[in-house]
Parts: C-alpha cells; sequence; structure tokens
C-alpha cells in the first residue's frame, strides 16, 4: 500500500486534527445527552485526512464552484462531520454544544439546512447512490474535476442500494468517486456480517469492478497514500476499506459493543474519555493547509420558453408519449435538465430526450433505488433530473423519495402505466397507490394529467417549479381535449361541463375523465345534469372551485380514479373540502386486479361511465 510522502510535521498536524474531531464528538454528544460517539470515533482519521489535507475546498464557502464534495452515508456519524467543518472555521466550536436542540441545524443526522450537506441522510444505503449522481454530474454534464468522496460504514454495505451503485458507479466508469468503508466490526445490535474480514470485503468490490485498497484505517500515511493513488486511478472507481475500531482513542468504550448510540455521560466519565484524548495530542504540528478548488467560469444558463404542443383538439395521444415529446423539447430550451430512466424508456418515452441529450441522459438501469439516490446528487449539483419509470416501481425507491423530501430536493419524477387501465398486464405492472405515496411527503406537488397538451405544459411547469414534483401518466392512448393555447397552473383545475341545473359534481381526472365525460352524455340524455370537472392538480388542490361547485350542487361531489381508495384523488377532495360539511362519494379499485382488456377492467372494477352513470342516480334520487 502506498503512503504518504507528508512531513513529520503535517502528519502530526492530522493526527491532531482527528484527536480534536474525537474530543468534539464526545463533548457534544456528553451535552445532548444522545447520539454516536463511537461511531464518530472510528471515522475521526479518514474524516481528517479528507478536511485538511486531501479535500480541494473552500472552509468558509462549502458551495463554492468544483469543490471537492463529501456525503456522510454514516449519518449518525453527524458531529464528527459538524466538528470538520468547525475546525475548519466555518462556524465556531461552541456551536457544537448546540447538537440535536430546536434551536440549531446541527440536526441528529445531517440535512440540506447546513450549506455542507447535499442531501439528507441517515437512511442507510443512500449515500453511495446520491455521490453517483454527483461524480455523474461531473464528469458527464459539467465536465469538472471536482471528485465525490463517499463515507460509509461497514453496517449499512448491506443496503441493496449499495450495490445498486457499486454496478451503476462501475458502468459508468466513475473514476472521479471514491467511497470509503469505515469497518469497524460493531454493528448497532450485534457485530457486522463480516467483521473484520478485509480479504472478504477486498474480494467483494474487486468482483464489482472496483479498485479496492484494504487500508488501516487509523494510520494516516497509509490513509493519505490511498487516496492520492484513488485520485491516479483511471476508468473506475476506487474504494478504500479501512479496518478501524469503534470508540478508537478511549479506552473504556474502544472495540467494546453495546456503545452504539449512546453518548458518555456528562461528569466524571466524560471528563476520563477527554483526557484520554487530550494526552494523545502530540506538539510541534504545522497548521494545515487545506487545497482551494480550480477556478470554473460561472455562467447563468439560458433558460428559453417551451413551443407550444402541436396536438389538435381530437388527437389520440398518451399522456406518456406527451411526456416524452415534451422532455425533448425541454432540453432543447433548458440546458439544466437531465433525465434518468430505469431501463423502461422505450415505453415511458424518455428515449426520446436520450438520444437528443446522450451526456445529459443517465440509464439507471432496473435499479430504482440508486436512480433516485443518483438523481438527488444531480439535482444538488443545480441540475434538474426528471426520472421516470413505471409508477409501480417507484415503491421499491420510496425510502430515497421519503428523503429527497426531507432534502427538499428538486427532482421531477415521472409514473407511467398507472391503474387498472393498463389491462393485460395484470396488478403487478399496475400502479394503483402512487397518488398517496407521493401525496404523504411534504412539499410534494402531484399532477395528473388527462391529455396530451397537459402533459406538455406541466412537464414545463414542473421543471420550473422548486421542489419535488410527481406526474402520473397513463397507457392507453385518448382524446386530446385542450387547444395547444390552454394554460394549467399549478393548483388549478379545468371545468369541462356546467350548467345552472347541476345536480351533482363528478371529480376526475386521467383515463376516468374520459369515462365521466361519457358518463355525463348518458346523463344528459336521461335528464339529469352533472357538472365535470378535470383535477389535474391534486397537490396543491383547488379548493376553491371544488367548494363552490359543491356550493351549487347540493353539495353533493362524487370521485372516479383508476387507483386505490385509500389516498388517491377521492381522499385529497375530502380532506380539501370535508371540514365545510360536504359529502363526498368516491368511485375507486377496491380489489387487488386481474389481467384483462382496459376497457372491461374499467367497467369490472367499478370506475368507467355504467359505474357513474349508477352512482349519480342513486346519490341523486
Amino acid at each position: 500500500m502506498p503512503v504518504s510522502t507528508l512531513s513529520q510535521e503535517q502528519l502530526t498536524t492530522l493526527h491532531n486534527k482527528a484527536t480534536h474531531l474525537r474530543m468534539e464528538s464526545v463533548r457534544s454528544t456528553s451535552v445532548a445527552g444522545s447520539g454516536h460517539p463511537s461511531s464518530c470515533c472510528s471515522a475521526a482519521d479518514i474524516v481528517a485526512a479528507l478536511f485538511f489535507s486531501i479535500m480541494r475546498y473552500d472552509p468558509k464557502n462549502p458551495k463554492a464552484p468544483n469543490s471537492d464534495r463529501f456525503v456522510l452515508s454514516k449519518g449518525h456519524a453527524a458531529p464528527v462531520l459538524y466538528a470538520a467543518w468547525a475546525e475548519a472555521g466555518l462556524f465556531p466550536k461552541e456551536d457544537l454544544l448546540k447538537l440535536r436542540t430546536l434551536t440549531s441545524d446541527l440536526e441528529g443526522h445531517p440535512t440540506p439546512r447546513l450549506p455542507f450537506v447535499d442531501m439528507a441522510t441517515g437512511s442507510l444505503g443512500q449515500g453511495l447512490p446520491v455521490g453517483v449522481g454527483l461524480a455523474l454530474n461531473a464528469k458527464y454534464v459539467d465536465k469538472t474535476d471536482y471528485r465525490t468522496y463517499v463515507l460509509m460504514g461497514d453496517g449499512e454495505s448491506v443496503e441493496g442500494s449499495v450495490w445498486e451503485a457499486v454496478e451503476v458507479a462501475r458502468q459508468h466508469q466513475l473514476d472521479n468517486l471514491c467511497a470509503i468503508v469505515d469497518v469497524n466490526r460493531l454493528g448497532q445490535s450485534d457485530p457486522t456480517m463480516l467483521q473484520h474480514d478485509m480479504e472478504a470485503y477486498r474480494t467483494r468490490w474487486s468482483g464489482f469492478g472496483w479498485h479496492a485498497l484494504v487500508i488501516d484505517g487509523h494510520d494516516m500515511p497509509e490513509i493519505l497514500g490511498a487516496f492520492e493513488e484513488a485520485a491516479r486511478t483511471k476508468h473506475r472507481p476506487t474504494v478504500l476499506l479501512a479496518k478501524t475500531f469503534k470508540g478508537k482513542g478511549i479506552s473504556f468504550i474502544e472495540d467494546h459493543p453495546n456503545w452504539h448510540g449512546k453518548p458518555i455521560p456528562q461528569g466524571a466519565d466524560m471528563q476520563r474519555a477527554l483526557d484520554e484524548l487530550a494526552q494523545q495530542l502530540q506538539p510541534n504540528g504545522t497548521p494545515p493547509v487545506i487545497p482551494r478548488p480550480s477556478a470554473v467560469p460561472v455562467a447563468a444558463p439560458t433558460i428559453k420558453p417551451l413551443p407550444a404542443p402541436t396536438y389538435k383538439v381530437g388527437d389520440s395521444v398518451a399522456t406518456r408519449e406527451a411526456f416524452g415529446v415534451a422532455l425533448e423539447a425541454l432540453g432543447a430550451v433548458n440546458p439544466l435538465v437531465v433525465a434518468l430512466d430505469a431501463d423502461v424508456k422505450n415505453s415511458t418515452y424518455s428515449e426520446k430526450f436520450g438520444k437528443k441529450f446522450p451526456n445529459r441522459f443517465f440509464e439507471g438501469f432496473i435499479a430504482e433505488q440508486n436512480m433516485l439516490g443518483a438523481a438527488g446528487g444531480l439535482a444538488a449539483s443545480g441540475k434538474i433530473p426528471f426520472v421516470s419509470t413505471f409508477a409501480a416501481f417507484f415503491t421499491r425507491a420510496y425510502d430515497f423519495i421519503r428523503m429527497a423530501a426531507i432534502s427538499q430536493s428538486n427532482i421531477k419524477l415521472v409514473g407511467t402505466h398507472v391503474g387498472v387501465s393498463i389491462g393485460e398486464d395484470g396488478p403487478s405492472q399496475m400502479g394503483l397507490e402512487d397518488l398517496a405515496m407521493m401525496a404523504a411527503q411534504p412539499g410534494m406537488t402531484v399532477l395528473y394529467p388527462s391529455d396530451g397538451t397537459c402533459m406538455y405544459r406541466l412537464v414545463e411547469s414542473a421543471a420550473n417549479h422548486k421542489g419535488l414534483v410527481y406526474l402520473r401518466a397513463g397507457r392507453p392512448k385518448s382524446p386530446v381535449l385542450y387547444g395547444p393555447d390552454e394554460q394549467f397552473p399549478i393548483g388549478g383545475s379545468k371545468m369541462l361541463r356546467q350548467s345552472a341545473n347541476d345536480a351533482l359534481t363528478i371529480v376526475a381526472a386521467g383515463v376516468t375523465l374520459f369515462e365521466a365525460l361519457k358518463a355525463y352524455d348518458k346523463l344528459k340524455a336521461s335528464g339529469v345534469l352533472v357538472r365535470v370537472i378535470d383535477l389535474y392538480s391534486i397537490v396543491p388542490i383547488d379548493r376553491t372551485t371544488l367548494l363552490e361547485s359543491a356550493s351549487a350542487t347540493h353539495g353533493r361531489l362524487l370521485t372516479v380514479e383508476d387507483h386505490y381508495a385509500h389516498g388517491g384523488l377521492g381522499d385529497a377532495v375530502l380532506a380539501a373540502v370535508g371540514s365545510e360539511g360536504i359529502r363526498v362519494h368516491k368511485l375507486a379499485v377496491r380489489a387487488i386486479p386481474h389481467s384483462g382488456k382496459p376497457d372491461e377492467l374499467i367497467d369490472h372494477y367499478g370506475i368507467g361511465a355504467r359505474s357513474i352513470v349508477e352512482a349519480t342516480q342513486h346519490i341523486v334520487k
């Protein structure tokens, strides 16, 4: 293993920095009365090497262009990250004693409320996928030379999302990505699977095509030499497999089980730990020299309006296809837009964007967790990622969506093949819970366009909206309802049928909107007038129009959706108007569906025109 050629004085400085990181981690968690000091202590030498010798960054400006990126995947070791930035001079060390308090952004696990955090971590197995996105941005989109470092725990390396990221990073030859696994042997409740079998770790990572280096994670020259070798390695990513000890430097907790997530009690125990660490400080160090990032030109991108859609009223087009057309057009007018897809690009139509903008399109393969994490990394780099797959398969990545919401990330999700209307593929492919999933997350905008024009316009709105957006796209072709000049503001709706004598308001979106229009014609022929609302914006919702319509139709609302009954369009409407005493009747899919023809499934599961007519007649009788 190569070792660093730094002088003894410089090595002494880094040793002392690591010791100070341990001391501050102990002190802050003891004062807080909670936290993970033992996990911080195992990683302190690695963090000191990165922050005070290896990484290029501006200690006073974490967002400086072209800075090297650091992702703390083992987010429970947040105190050592906070201590590193305080040691670098970003904020006073006294602030560390506010750890885990309501008045401080130094939370128990890192979130982007802090300027030096790109993505919230703490749900383990997510840091490396985020690092993949940061590295993809540097290598293929911005073409800059910053490097990305991801510090992981050995326990979390069991997560499947880690190995998704390992595969994709190798596939894209991300030689600007360096993972570090802090192999401290002890998990929360038991030793880890491999404990300190470092050869087993090396074999696994090497087998996945990574440059795998086994090091002593407490030997500073060895750590530095490994990082230098990683920077020289081309065409594949590098992993440093660092053998460490939990609680390193504190005799009564070092390598002892049952210290995970436990602070050292204030008083004599805390003082004993601090005294032991203080005795390890060495004289004759020199001030560290933190490398600065190379200068890169920074210019505001030129973003133009999206050209009007070319659809005519009466054309037949699937909203998933309209998404692909809009995404391709958006790529030409907004250079910040990037796209990721999970090996279904010929079904989501994102392949249109990929063929035209290959350096901004990333095939995620069948690895949805990594795809979402990588999108988070790209969003943290200032890009606007559109992530598409079948709606049902977003369930595999839901924890990543949850963490993206906590991060207030600027990701746009597009779920296709929704509901029973996809037909013969059967229930495993039918997104029937996606509206509930997405609407449950804070800050998420949920949109459900019914025709090609609406989808086209909402793709542009999604790109311009700051924050998470979910667009629901259908598989079957449907008639175009709106002309090219129609606008669809987020939070709005469209009144498609209305009269002064309406007995009921029908609220629908997607395929059921067309069923509602069929039902309208049948009801009108029988002498029953109803109004029909296209509720294309589920979150935020057009409460004003819903209340006005309910008032005009005797307090009666009927919702119809190609979605399970819980948490979808109907519940969104109920939440909007229920406090006003308005009764909402809901038609939705209430059983696990079967394969079949789309039309027969829509009818069979009670969301077609026949069921709407029957429900209306029952309500208004």
